[in-house]
């Protein structure tokens, strides 16, 4: 599909239950590149950060939309994710509190990422 490229994909998600569109949105889209074999980093940040918690993307319904839980689990098989430091700690998640696989890191880290050579950078 997408031929050999040595790129990466960093999409951060600012957006959570409170824009669900825009929450799938950035979901279907890293778990997409991801399943095609893009190397991909996704980003949970403001109220998106909630779905780093073990269960929470489970709980996301809209209609017509691959459910969340799936589409994290896709990202969290071949890709990475990472839960802002600020944005955790404003809502008392810690590292022991994320689901297996889920980092929590901040923007030295996004700006290391993004800034990679061959790297692109979506915020949904």
């Amino acid at each position: 599909m997408l031929g050999p490229m040595a790129r990466s994909l960093v999409v951060k998600a600012t957006a959570g239950a409170d824009a669900p569109e825009r929450c799938a949105q950035a979901f279907t889209v890293a778990a997409t590149a991801a399943a095609a074999g893009v190397d991909v980093s996704l980003w949970l940040t403001g109220e998106s950060t909630w779905f780093a918690l073990p269960g929470r993307a489970q709980q996301f319904e809209l209609p017509h939309s691959a459910p969340l839980g799936e589409l994290l689990h896709v990202i969290l098989t071949t890709g990475r994710v990472t839960a802002c430091t600020q944005c955790a700690a404003r809502r008392d998640i810690g590292p022991g509190d994320v689901l297996p696989g889920v980092r929590i890191a901040g923007a030295a880290v996004f700006v290391e990422e993004a800034m990679a050579e061959e790297a692109r950078a979506l915020v949904y």
